[in-house]
């Protein structure tokens, strides 16, 4: 007999995500204030929604021997949630701080159980590549100096300034848009899983035709 079907699955894990990054995405994007305030803030919340997920992802979503990636990133978020909140901690150094050791630590959990479960889980891939996603955000943030500072200027707007803190919070924008995309995408793409216990199913059900039509000789 086979386990009853979930209610909450992986696919609304993936939905659920894609609907807070993408939120994050619109306000990094729509806002004109790229500072270190505004970017903990918006992180912050993004990250405290995920962690929240997650740790109901693990409890709803997948068996008990599996609950450990999500458990794990649950904690990561909920954490980094919480320093992201800190006022006296909102500086520009901090930023790249937190955010390159929160990139580098789920991208890190998340493309090893990807990796781990890519001969068992349909849903692997898109842990590799979200995995792979937060590891080149922190590669990216390592690579922008947190002291940049570049004055030019625009016709019509004057003299502007384009600093490091900008740039980061830009780019974690960025990469909350392609997450959204991606995990929105895989969310709503048909159940690889599903299909092929429907598959099974059929040729269990044309097998068992078969065997009865042989018993019977072929009679209706």
């Amino acid at each position: 007999m086979s386990a009853p079907a979930r209610t909450f699955t992986v696919r609304n894990i993936q939905l659920l995500r894609a609907l807070f990054a993408a939120a994050s995405a619109l306000m990094i994007t729509f806002s004109s204030d790229h500072s270190a305030a505004v970017g903990f803030a918006v992180f912050g919340g993004f990250v405290a929604a995920s962690g929240f997920i997650f740790l109901l992802g693990a409890w709803l979503a997948v068996p008990a021997g599996s609950r450990w990636p999500l458990i794990l990133l649950g904690v990561i978020d909920l954490l980094t949630a919480i320093v992201s909140g800190v006022p006296t901690w909102r500086t520009d150094a901090v930023f790249f701080v937190v955010v390159i050791i929160w990139a580098a630590a789920t991208g890190l959990v998340e493309l090893i159980a990807g990796l781990r479960a890519r001969r068992t889980d349909p849903a692997a891939k898109d842990a590799i590549t979200v995995g792979a996603l937060g590891l080149l955000l922190a590669v990216v943030l390592l690579i922008i100096p947190a002291g940049y500072s570049l004055q030019y200027s625009v016709d019509g707007a004057g003299a502007l300034t384009l600093t490091g803190i900008i740039l980061a919070v830009g780019m974690v924008g960025g990469y909350t848009a392609i997450v959204a995309v991606f995990l929105a995408i895989a969310g709503f793409s048909p159940n690889r899983s599903d299909a092929q216990d429907a598959e099974t199913t059929k040729d269990a059900d044309t097998d068992d035709a078969t065997s009865a039509s042989v018993e019977t000789g072929g009679a209706p």
